[in-house]
């Protein structure tokens, strides 16, 4: 039987060779397997990475959007974690805010004490209210129901008529009553008219084609371009009402500041694909406004300019649109929380064993407490300050230590990372709401004046054109102002297309805004 063993050299040169060349054969494999390691520890990442972006897309898609539960949940720190005692108070600690009972029934709310009321009176027969002893019943009260009728909308003509008068022995003098001062001369629509279609399309979100086919069935031709003519005009006659309203957020010293898309078509020099931007700002103190403003796109300079001349504390998200307020000495950057807390809500989501973000939601849980316990206890900005230097800012130096804590720990790539490293690059931004108590923990004020433009872009889906994009961004402004101070927009609307005619000075305007208007 031969061998297949091969005999060493003899040689000690050949044999130390021989040695070198398996030597090197050996590193070189381990290097390979050492690459191979990190390469599929790469891709264990990735393959993490991309399950939990599949998570996230499909909790954002098909499961509710609400934090509002999140807020509220008790849960237990994540065992194996070195901590300061500090940081694990904070996480074990919970806020007190005043409780409510909630009622077995629901009980139904009164109908509005100023609708007109027809009442119908069921009585007894006569021979009924007589007792069996022989004495007559004597009324000692009643039962009464209410039931909500509705009548379909009135419509009703307008005749404006002007006689003539002329003299017939010497037919040289004619006289007629000036013309009325109204709203869109030439046309059929009263301002009553044009707040109803501005109100029903910018706030019950029923495009104009759809308005067409209502007035249809009532056997009223009313074409889509006459409403729409009504829209542009009237936009154009309440234009220098916003421009009161930028100047007044501008005066102001704290502004609230979001950016949403829009599709706007025949955009000169550009695709009708192209997404345009629809810029929103809050401000103006205890009688807020906010403004829309209409650009092509989402260069920070477009904020730049319209808040020219503002000194104060402004509020965003961390869009590096906004990053030309580092520049600005006049100008405090407030972060908004909401954004930095949404990345942990949303891993929470998908998440269910509790883990980093579930201890993250704990430190929110804590901070929103507090603000709910200022909102409802109706505190003066003084006193939400002071509040918060006692409660808020302990429990952000325990999330700091925490974010600290779990920094290198944690990979870049994965959802919790990116979370982590949020907060960590904006802190001091996300800090800047302790510096006075006016200042909210977030952007939301704004987003939430964003949402019915969001409701209502699903249903129009885009602007014919740069013209009516403004006409919107003019109309949204003042719907949005009349909601942020409690006006009816319809009333609001009906009053002030009746006088917008009269108004020849700023302050003439001014006595038309949302926040002053005398209904």
């Amino acid at each position: 039987m031969k061998s297949h063993i091969k005999k060493l050299p003899s040689s000690p040169d050949e044999l130390k060779k021989i040695i070198m060349n398996m030597a090197n054969e050996i590193d070189r494999q381990q290097k390979v397997i050492a690459q191979s390691q990190a390469e599929i520890a790469t891709y264990k990442q990735k393959y993490a990475t991309l399950i939990e972006e599949i998570c996230l897309a499909r909790q954002q898609r098909f499961a509710s959007s609400s934090e509002k539960n999140i807020l509220q949940q008790d849960l237990f720190d994540e065992p194996g974690i070195e901590l300061s005692d500090e940081v694990r108070e904070q996480l074990q600690n919970t806020v007190e805010v005043q409780s409510h009972t909630r009622k077995k029934r629901p009980v139904r709310r009164p109908l509005p004490a100023w609708l007109p009321r027809e009442v119908i009176v069921y009585d007894i027969q006569e021979s009924e209210k007589i007792c069996e002893c022989g004495n007559h019943l004597v009324r000692i009260g009643e039962e009464t129901s209410e039931q909500l009728r509705y009548i379909p909308a009135k419509v009703s003509v307008i005749q404006h008529v002007r006689p003539k008068y002329a003299c017939k022995p010497c037919e040289a003098t004619v006289r007629i009553a000036p013309t009325p001062l109204l709203l869109l001369p030439k046309s059929i629509a009263t301002p009553e008219l044009v707040a109803h279609t501005i109100v029903t399309k910018y706030c019950d979100h029923i495009p104009l084609y759809r308005q067409e086919s209502i007035w249809s069935r009532m056997e009223i031709d009313m074409p889509r371009s006459s409403l729409c003519g009504w829209v542009l005009k009237t936009a154009e006659i309440c234009e220098p009402l916003v421009k009161l309203l930028r100047k007044i957020i501008i005066t102001h010293d704290y502004a609230q500041a979001d950016e949403t898309t829009l599709q706007v078509l025949d955009e000169i020099g550009r695709d009708n694909r192209n997404k345009s931007f629809m810029w929103v700002y809050r401000g103006g103190g205890k009688q807020p406004c906010i403004v829309y403003e209409y650009q092509e796109t989402r260069g920070g300079y477009h904020a730049r300019e319209f808040l020219s001349g503002f000194n104060g504390y402004l509020q965003s998200d961390a869009w590096s649109g906004y990053n030309w307020i580092e520049n600005e000495e006049n100008i405090i950057h407030v972060g908004c929380h909401a954004h930095a807390r949404r990345p942990f809500a949303e891993l929470v989501k998908t998440h269910k064993t509790p883990g980093l973000a579930h201890e993250a939601m704990r430190f929110y849980r804590r901070l929103y407490g507090i603000e709910k316990i200022a909102r409802e206890g109706n505190y003066t900005p003084e006193a939400r300050y002071a509040l918060r230097q006692e409660k808020s800012l302990p429990i952000l130096n325990a999330f700091k230590e925490w974010l600290d804590h779990h920094l290198t720990k944690t990979s870049e790539q994965a959802g919790i990372g990116k979370a982590i490293r949020y907060c960590m690059t904006h802190w001091s931004k996300l800090n800047n709401f302790l510096k006075d108590g006016r200042i909210e923990i977030d952007n939301n004020l704004i987003e939430n004046s964003i949402r019915p433009f969001a409701l209502g872009r699903k249903n129009w889906l885009f602007s014919g054109s740069p013209s009516g994009a403004r006409a919107g961004a003019t109309l949204y402004s003042l719907i949005e102002t009349c909601k942020a101070n409690n006006i009816e927009p319809y009333r609001y609307f009906c009053s002030m297309l009746n006088r917008i005619r009269e108004c020849v000075t700023d302050d003439d305007y001014r006595k038309l805004l949302p926040q002053f208007i005398q209904l």
